[in-house]
């Protein structure tokens, strides 16, 4: 890649406080995923059932689903910034917590999922004002989308990395140890926001009724389907297709006759391929059709699953998990990005709490969904039938995401038409 390449794939990074942010959440998103992988396999190692693993995931993104409204509209109403800070001092406490409890040895089941369930809810919270603030650290907005995929790669590498650690910390000290390292990594998110050179916050005039104000998000949504045709294929996906997750510890377990550190690296080899997926839409020019992208990688995602599924030589399955990992990511990346170009800056926070809303209220319960009938048919047999739905959603969404770019007329119409909208409201 030319100088010229690497330059324009870190664009975003001109701007001083969208790279504090990027530093300080890429430290702290390496710990949160040595959290999760230790919490999946803690319990799957305590229960042995995948549908508990079902259970886990669903106590720790349902309370986003519940409460994710209310964060859209504080997020709009309220200083982004520090409804951050709040809510990443709040995961810190809550990390803490869950250290202690492993770190004691005197913990059951319902404790930590109890303690997911709060994780769950400072989520709700924190999504629908995170994603914004992007466009506020960003000095150059013609730079957003590249903001957008850096962030999804620094998710991505977190995730490739945080794995393979706690599953080599998991089999040499324990999960307390991985839990606490979680805790400390928060502390830099909250450095980097504490350095950051923001602009003096003007409080939004005109508060209304919480109520009205969610009626006129969905309003908005409804009467702008770059945004609502996006955010039903999102919800879609992560019902059926993204909650694989919930089986990677019996492939680990009893698919491939492994360990901790044998989870760590399934998920690791998943989360490379996201992570190369993740450069790749970084390095895409402007004016690229994302629409088009997300098509071909759901169709992506379809295949590797399924040659993932009964895939018995590991080296071969890390390969086939590394390409749907590299079809996955694209899902919440190119979505996220395609609302938050289409949505008006003063409906941003509640459009992102209804986007946090779909995927946090379909993934929980595509995970109880996926835990249930792999106790009936196998872990195999329903990664498959995910990688097969994956493929019939691609096919009942081409014609939506094959549309070319709008022309400038197009564009124009678009924009006379979100006027009218907001006008409306």
């Amino acid at each position: 890649m030319s100088k010229e390449g690497r330059l324009s794939m870190f664009r975003a990074f001109q701007s001083r406080n969208y790279a504090l942010y990027f530093t300080g959440q890429s430290i702290s998103l390496i710990g949160t995923w040595m959290q999760r992988t230790g919490v999946s396999w803690v319990v799957y190692t305590m229960t042995h059932s995948a549908f508990m693993l079902g259970l886990t995931i669903f106590a720790s993104q349902f309370p986003s689903f519940l409460f994710s409204l209310f964060g859209g509209i504080l997020a709009d109403r309220y200083n982004r910034h520090k409804i951050i800070l709040i809510t990443q001092t709040a995961s810190l406490v809550q990390a803490v917590l869950l250290a202690i409890l492993a770190l004691s040895n005197h913990y059951v089941v319902w404790e930590i999922l109890a303690l997911s369930a709060i994780l769950g809810i400072i989520n709700a919270f924190d999504v629908p004002a995170r994603q914004p603030l992007i466009h506020e650290l960003v000095t150059d907005k013609r730079d957003l989308p590249n903001a957008l995929a850096l962030n999804s790669s620094m998710a991505n590498v977190a995730r490739l990395v945080g794995p393979a650690l706690s599953g080599i910390i998991l089999e040499a000290f324990g999960a307390g140890f991985c839990f606490l390292l979680n805790a400390f990594s928060f502390l830099a998110v909250i450095f980097s926001l504490l350095t950051m050179k923001l602009s003096t916050y003007e409080p939004r005039s005109g508060k209304r009724k919480a109520t009205q104000e969610l009626a006129e998000g969905f309003m908005y949504i409804r009467k702008t389907p770059a945004i609502g045709m996006v955010l039903l294929l999102l919800s879609v996906v992560s019902l059926l297709v993204l909650p694989y997750d919930t089986l990677l510890p019996v492939f680990a377990k009893v698919i491939f006759s492994g360990n901790a550190t044998t989870f760590g690296y399934i998920t690791s080899c998943i989360g490379l391929g996201a992570v190369v997926g993740t450069f790749f839409l970084a390095s895409l020019k402007p004016g690229t059709d994302l629409k088009f992208v997300l098509l071909i990688n759901t169709l992506i995602l379809g295949v590797g699953m399924m040659l993932f599924s009964h895939m018995n030589n590991f080296p071969l399955a890390m390969l086939f998990g590394a390409i749907f990992g590299f079809g996955a990511m694209s899902q919440t990346t190119i979505c996220l990005t395609l609302i938050q170009i289409h949505s008006a800056p003063e409906m941003r926070g509640r459009v992102m709490s209804y986007v946090a809303m779909g995927f946090f209220g379909m993934l929980p319960l595509g995970s109880l969904i996926v835990g249930g009938v792999s106790q009936s048919i196998g872990a195999p047999n329903t990664l498959l039938v995910q990688g097969v739905m994956a493929l019939i959603i691609a096919g009942v969404f081409s014609t939506f995401l094959r549309k070319d770019r709008l022309s400038k007329k197009d564009e124009i119409q678009v924009e006379v038409a979100q006027d009218q909208v907001m006008n409306e409201l």
